[in-house]
């Protein structure tokens, strides 16, 4: 095991992780507030500090067991999840569809800002500095920037997994027939044992590799 490429790896993908899933959150929250929910806003979670968000498992142990007994291949985390109170909504049904539709959509958002700063921004950057400024600034940013538009695919990807409470189940909560929604409803319970299932078995990776392959073929056109 290469330790020195485990470390800088780390370093490399430690601040686009924690933007990643500290922005999923605070969309949800942000767009709940915004339809009449403002549970998160008086809790004091929407806002950009990490301590608010950070789950000492799904931030900070999960990602870092992930990155070194996978040797940086897979990286997965989340944060604390933005409490929402579907009460408060004008139409519960289909506010927490929209609320829930938030935190992949700002990670699709930040992929695309970070392809944008790569070709329009840092890259061009380089025809004007020094090849030491090249070595030291420009290809760690054009390494953060790459990782930051892979693991938000993937974060956006996996979160729209129809399965509640995953981010997919909610939103297809909104779109179903009442019936249909409340028998979806009440797998949640059991939804992240499903969805441990799924990927252990790699049936997942039918679900989110199309998904990864379409949001990367949207960027790619940017």
């Amino acid at each position: 095991m290469d330790f020195t490429h485990i470390i800088r790896q780390i370093a490399i993908t430690a601040v686009p992780i924690l933007i990643a899933i500290i922005l999923h959150e605070v969309a949800h929250g942000f767009i709940a507030n915004k339809l009449g929910d403002p549970t998160a806003k008086m809790l004091g979670r929407l806002t950009l500090n990490p301590i608010a968000h950070i789950d000492m498992f799904g931030t900070i142990l999960m990602p870092l067991l992930l990155f070194i007994f996978t040797n940086g291949q897979f990286l997965f985390g989340y944060a604390k999840p933005v409490p929402i109170n579907p009460y408060n909504f004008k139409n519960p049904k289909r506010d927490m569809a929209i609320s829930a539709a938030g935190g992949p959509a700002i990670n699709i958002l930040l992929a695309i800002l970070s392809v944008l700063l790569i070709k329009y921004a840092v890259v061009p950057a380089s025809a004007f500095v020094s090849d030491d400024v090249i070595a030291k600034v420009i290809k760690p940013l054009v390494m953060m920037l790459t990782a930051s538009v892979t693991i938000n695919v993937i974060l956006a990807s996996f979160n729209l997994i129809p399965i509640p409470p995953l981010d997919g189940g909610r939103v297809l909560m909104g779109l179903l027939p009442h019936r249909q929604a409340n028998a979806l409803g009440r797998l949640e319970p059991f939804g992240m044992i499903i969805v441990l299932i799924l990927v252990m078995t790699g049936i997942a990776g039918y679900i989110i590799m199309p998904l990864i392959r379409l949001f990367l073929g949207l960027i790619d056109m940017v």
